[in-house]
């Protein structure tokens, strides 16, 4: 008999932001699949489950997959969690469920936490149609993104590192109308949550005296003058 894969979307933030069937399959799995096995086993540690974890990540997920794989069609119930938020969002995930797919292996997707949605929602901007971009280029090609970004019709979403954060305000100012509205929010679901939110212009000046720690989602709202503008 097959097994299954659940896909177990887990707290951004604060711990309690996880749903009841979520720790439920993690106390029945058999096994739990962790970005960071440390991430993990606190939240695992905070409700008191215990759960054989192994490493499945970027770095080994295409070594690892054809062993789980093989766990699972022995019948195997099997939790793969990141982190923080839905596996296969700008995290490990993709790979493995369409492996299993491919093989007619059932999987289950929880709905459950991802960074960029309350962001979005709390952001001001235009949410009936919007484009999740994942993370903006570290290096090359970060120009003709936020040029892409510019002449979107959309409300665009984007993640980028702490590190580089001030940098992309800059950059945003080169490449979009001073006037654009933007937000940029931080540590979602955290003590630290915080949200600038105005034109180009006003968020790089603010984020200039920014401590730039944290994780981040940037929103950019749609070209001027289309369908989601008050004319």
């Amino acid at each position: 008999m097959q097994g299954m894969l659940y896909v177990i979307p887990t707290p951004v933030g604060n711990l309690e932001d996880i749903t009841l069937r979520a720790l439920r399959l993690l106390k029945e799995c058999d096994v739990v699949l962790a970005e960071d096995t440390r991430v993990t086993q606190k939240l695992l540690t905070h409700y008191q489950i215990q759960k054989p974890l192994f490493a499945y990540h970027k770095d080994n997920e295409h070594a690892q997959t054809q062993k789980w794989l093989s766990r699972l069609m022995e019948g195997k119930k099997i939790c793969l969690v990141s982190d923080a938020g839905t596996p296969g969002i700008s995290d490990p995930g993709f790979y493995i469920i369409r492996a299993c797919l491919e093989r007619q292996i059932p999987t289950q997707v929880l709905p459950g936490p991802t960074a960029f949605v309350p962001a979005l929602v709390n952001s001001g901007l235009p949410t009936d149609a919007f484009t999740f971009l994942g993370f903006i280029p570290h290096k090359k090609g970060r120009k003709k993104f936020l040029e892409s970004v510019a002449q979107s019709l959309y409300t665009s979403v984007f993640y980028e590192s702490t590190h580089r954060i001030k940098k992309l305000a800059v950059e945003m100012l080169q490449s979009l109308p001073e006037g654009r509205k933007v937000c940029f929010a931080k540590e979602i679901s955290k003590i630290h949550e915080k949200y600038f939110r105005g034109s180009v212009g006003e968020i790089c000046r603010q984020l200039m005296e920014e401590d730039e720690r944290g994780e981040w989602v940037v929103m950019v709202e749609p070209k001027k003058n289309n369908k989601h503008e008050p004319q």
